[in-house]
C-alpha cells in the first residue's frame, strides 16, 4: 500500500484505462443547453438532470425564451432536481445577460462566463471544457474533492484551492478528461461511504488518505 501521493502519471495512466470512454454524463447538444443543465446538477444527480432536461429543451429553444418564461413555469418543470426555485433565478439571471450582453450566445471565455449572474468557476469549467473544448481549470465537484485528497493529491479543502493543485500537478491538456476519470471512479468505485478498495484499479498507488484500513 502506498504511502504517499502516488506520482500523477500513474494516477492518469490506471484511470485512462479504466475509463476510456469517460465523458460529461449531463445530455446537451449545444452550450446553452450545458450550462442550464450543469446549473440543474447542482445538489442532484446528472440521471435525474437527464430526465428533465429533454422537455426543457424542447419548450425552450434560445436564451431570450428562458429570460421571458414565467419563473412558475420554468419552477415546475425543473421542481425535481431540488432547489427549484434559486436553480430558476440562476438560469434566468445567466440567460438574460447572455441575450442582452452576447447577442444570445453563450459566451467561451472564462471571465464572461463567470461575469453571468448565477455561474460560477465550477459551472464555467464544464462549459468551456466540454462545449467549446478549452482546458482553463478543473472541475471541481464533491466526488473530485474527495478522491483528489484520498489520492493524496491535495491536502487542501475548499474547491478554489484543490483545483490549484491539481492544475498544477495535472498537464493542462487533461485538465477536462482528469475531472471526467475522477467523477467517474467517485460514483463507480470510490465511494463516499464503503469505498471499494479491494476491488479498485488505483489500489497498489493509493494512500487512501481518510480511509478506514
Amino acid at each position: 500500500m502506498a504511502t504517499k501521493a502516488p506520482p500523477i502519471s500513474k494516477v492518469i495512466a490506471a484511470l485512462r484505462k479504466t475509463y476510456p470512454d469517460a465523458h460529461c454524463e449531463l445530455n446537451f447538444t449545444t452550450p446553452l443547453e450545458l450550462l442550464v443543465a450543469t446549473v440543474l446538477s447542482a445538489q442532484c444527480t446528472d440521471k435525474r438532470v437527464n430526465k428533465v432536461t429533454p422537455a426543457l429543451f424542447a419548450r425552450f429553444k434560445a436564451a431570450a425564451d428562458y429570460a421571458a418564461a414565467p419563473p412558475a413555469e420554468l419552477e415546475r418543470m425543473i421542481q425535481s432536481t431540488g432547489f427549484f426555485r434559486n436553480k430558476a433565478k440562476a438560469i434566468q439571471s445567466a440567460c438574460r445577460d447572455i441575450a442582452g450582453k452576447h447577442t444570445g450566445r453563450v459566451p467561451d471565455t472564462m471571465e464572461a462566463l463567470t461575469a453571468l449572474h448565477g455561474v460560477g468557476r465550477k459551472t464555467a469549467n464544464v462549459i468551456l471544457g466540454n462545449a467549446f473544448g478549452k482546458s482553463e481549470g478543473v472541475v471541481v465537484d464533491t466526488h473530485v474533492i474527495r478522491l483528489s485528497q484520498r489520492i493524496g493529491l491535495t491536502k487542501q479543502k475548499t474547491p478554489e484551492k484543490i483545483e490549484n493543485d491539481l492544475m498544477k500537478l495535472v498537464p493542462r491538456a487533461q485538465w477536462t478528461m482528469f475531472s471526467h476519470w475522477l467523477i467517474w471512479h467517485g460514483r463507480r468505485r470510490c465511494y463516499a461511504r464503503g469505498p471499494e478498495c479491494e476491488q479498485c484499479e488505483l489500489a497498489k498507488i493509493c494512500p487512501k488518505v481518510g480511509v478506514e484500513k
